[in-house]
């Protein structure tokens, strides 16, 4: 079988973005365009694969991570300097490489995939994707031969009326027998009016050899695209967004309003799963089956299991057991844990706790670093008062306690099974269980102080 290699070029600063952040860091749906690309390139079981960095080459490291190596272009010289930086690593391996930029995030596993088969069937030397563009002004033209092949690539501004009709265009990716490719590389001059070393006359070298240089044409133009200004992220995200959107429908889930819902690629969701609009899920997030998600809601590196219910709430970081029911304008902050059949509801804001089977908190309450057995019922304004200006401590509520409204539990504080908590108490000492604990001040009536306060008013 024939070695796989790729190239992906992600060294440009992308000034037209206009960003302190580097352009193929910018995120579609929620990761960085350059992620996307290498996702997809790692679907098609390469031996290798380089990422050329340049600007910002430690946070594109950081990004990746290990899915890739990379080589670094220390100036920008063009499409094909860039190339020749993966020399080392590839040189004088046989095999097919693929050439693909870092800010192409549409670009699929199947269209490159399809691109490497047809480029090994027809034996060439190097295969052009191309893509039909309804208006292809500013692209590259492609001009084919009798035999199909490309006879040539003429830029938009060297073109005559009648190639300027061609709608077929260079997509900017490539598949190159490799060995041909890094030979030619070394025989690209910079003589040009912007002094750069540019990959497409790696195809006019090949040409004049006599080699056979194939076109694949992508399905469609709009997975081509290449991001270069703001204008171009906002439609790849509509896309990629549209393209999510469509796989989780096909796959059984309700999106009310695909337009206006918003899904990370890592997402997954079960059937019969209903998305109202105004959503954002983001992240790795897991949700069940026969669940409703929003509408307005805020979901991040959740997982969610099936028959629950969040409406107008955020929700990050965290687990969420079967049939729950969350929000109104509920709060899920990072590192909790909600079991099954819990409500919590509206204004209720749960930190770094967890809530065991059936516990509830259905108003205006905040509990933070507390374990919260099962069968729980936490009144109206329940506080953990878990911070002390320099340290967290944990509140602990055991199973079948009753807390009622108004209540401030002092940590490090425990309630005892089946405890009750008086309305308004303010707990600083551990309640056994089954016990009634009352901490409030006694209520004293002054009679008639209102009558002895207006004559000292008017005076």
């Amino acid at each position: 079988m024939v070695k796989r290699y790729a190239v992906i070029l992600a060294a440009g600063q992308g000034t037209r973005m206009k960003s302190k952040l580097y352009k193929v860091l910018h995120p579609v749906c929620g990761k960085p365009m350059v992620q996307h690309v290498v996702d997809q390139v790692l679907q098609l079981g390469l031996e290798k694969v380089i990422t050329v960095v340049g600007f910002g080459a430690e946070q594109v490291q950081s990004q990746i991570g290990d899915k890739s190596e990379f080589a670094l272009q220390e100036k920008q010289l063009g499409t094909a300097h860039a190339v020749m930086q993966a020399s080392p690593y590839l040189k004088d391996r046989e095999g097919v490489t693929l050439v693909v930029c870092g800010d192409t995030p549409l670009i699929t596993a199947e269209t490159m995939k399809a691109l490497l088969e047809h480029h090994l069937s027809t034996r060439a030397k190097a295969t052009i994707l191309t893509a039909i563009a309804e208006n292809p002004t500013g692209y590259g033209r492609i001009i084919r031969n009798g035999d199909g092949h490309v006879e040539k690539i003429v830029e938009h501004k060297d073109a005559t009326e009648k190639e300027r009709m061609i709608k077929e265009i260079n997509t900017g990716t490539y598949c190159f027998d490799n060995k041909a490719l890094f030979e030619a590389l070394t025989n690209v001059s910079n003589d040009n009016a912007q002094g750069e070393y540019y990959l497409t006359d790696v195809i006019e070298i090949l040409k004049t050899k006599g080699e056979i240089v194939s076109a694949y044409q992508a399905p469609s133009f709009e997975e081509t695209i290449g991001i270069n200004d703001r204008l171009a992220l906002s439609q790849a995200e509509k896309i990629m967004r549209r393209r999510i959107n469509y796989s989780h429908m096909m796959n059984g889930v309700t999106i009310i309003d695909p337009e206006h819902t918003y899904i990370s690629p890592e997402a997954e969701i079960g059937r019969d799963t209903v998305i109202y609009p105004g959503t954002v899920i983001e992240g790795k997030t897991i949700i069940g089956d026969d669940c409703i998600i929003g509408p307005h809601s805020e979901i991040k590196n959740c997982v969610i299991g099936s028959g629950t219910t969040i409406r107008h709430s955020v929700a990050h970081d965290s687990n969420i057991g079967h049939h729950v029911t969350i929000g109104p304008f509920a709060h899920i902050r990072p590192s909790s844990a909600i079991g099954d059949e819990v409500r919590i509801g509206n204004f209720v804001e749960i930190k770094k706790s967890t809530f065991g089977k059936g516990s509830k908190a259905s108003h205006l309450s905040y509990i933070g670093d507390a374990e919260v057995g099962e069968d729980v019922n936490l009144g109206c304004g329940s506080i953990t008062v878990n911070y002390d200006g320099k340290h967290k401590y944990l509140t602990k509520i055991e199973d079948g306690a009753f807390i009622g409204c108004n209540a401030n539990l002092i940590a490090p504080v425990t309630i005892g099974k089946g405890a009750y908590v008086a309305a308004g108490s303010t707990i600083t000492e551990d309640v056994p269980g089954n016990a009634l604990s009352i901490a409030r001040a006694r209520q004293v009536n002054k009679e008639n102080y209102v009558d002895r306060l207006n004559i000292k008013k008017n005076s």
